[in-house]
């Protein structure tokens, strides 16, 4: 089994904003970080040569997340340059409708509901193997806040992340005995991704305004709870959820 400097760590959704910043942060802890991306391949090379430049090792890699057999090509790529994969942060967001639930059809729903859990299932079964035989693997999956406290037009990806929260739930109570520990990030409003776009200036304000710390996360703030969970440091703690919003979830 690997020290934890040389670790492969593999962040789906990689090429900006949350995952990104994760990715940048474990290379600077000495792990060997897989960038995923679906489209982006630019920005994904970006942030590898980012990367590279400050001295850490990275690899771009194109894979589609809800596709079984993309993530089983992507991970004999990365089985191919370094080795299995140690750490598994699952950040990749697949797309999702913002409505009422009597304006939405059920493809909107049940397609965002698949998508979510088609992709965690994909990535998980494909880092698994590596992970029970050297008995010692993170997974950590990136939630929402929204799965616990609704707001308007967020149905989908709320009811979705809450479905994540509790696959990962008995994944942590399976996996425990083999060394793995499950745990999963649920941000509040995060500067700079796509899902804070969807806020206007009013909305930014007002979650502002409700948050003690007073003020928005950044996706560095993310990443920092994201590295603790995929460390050698989290020994102890399985089947949390870590609530990222600088207190907004005291309300």
């Amino acid at each position: 089994m690997a020290g934890a400097t040389g670790r492969v760590a593999l962040v789906t959704g990689a090429s900006s904003g949350i995952g990104a910043a994760t990715a940048r942060l474990l290379a600077a802890r000495g792990m060997r970080v897989v960038v995923n991306y679906l489209h982006s391949g630019s920005a994904a090379k970006e942030v590898v040569a980012g990367i590279e430049a400050a001295g850490g090792q990275a690899m771009a890699v194109q894979a589609d997340v809800r596709e079984a057999a993309a993530v089983e090509s992507m991970i004999e790529q990365v089985q191919a340059a370094w080795a299995g994969i140690d750490v598994l942060v699952h950040n990749a967001l697949t797309p999702y409708v913002i409505k009422p639930f009597q304006d939405m059809t059920w493809e909107e729903l049940g397609g965002k509901l698949d998508d979510e859990m088609r992709a965690a299932f994909a990535v998980t079964k494909a880092v698994l193997p590596t992970m029970t035989e050297q008995g010692w693997g993170r997974i950590i999956y990136l939630g929402t806040g929204l799965s616990r406290a609704p707001r308007d037009g967020m149905i989908a990806l709320g009811t979705a992340k809450a479905a994540l929260a509790q696959f990962a739930r008995y994944l942590a109570q399976e996996l425990g005995p083999q060394g793995i520990t499950v745990n999963v990030v649920e941000p509040g409003p995060v500067e700079d991704t796509r899902m804070a776009g969807v806020l206007d200036e009013k909305q930014k304000q007002r979650q502002v305004a409700a948050t003690p710390l007073g003020r928005l996360a950044h996706p560095g703030d993310v990443a920092q709870v994201v590295a603790f969970y995929a460390s050698e440091d989290n020994a102890f703690m399985t089947g949390t959820s870590a609530a990222v919003n600088g207190g907004m979830s005291m309300y």
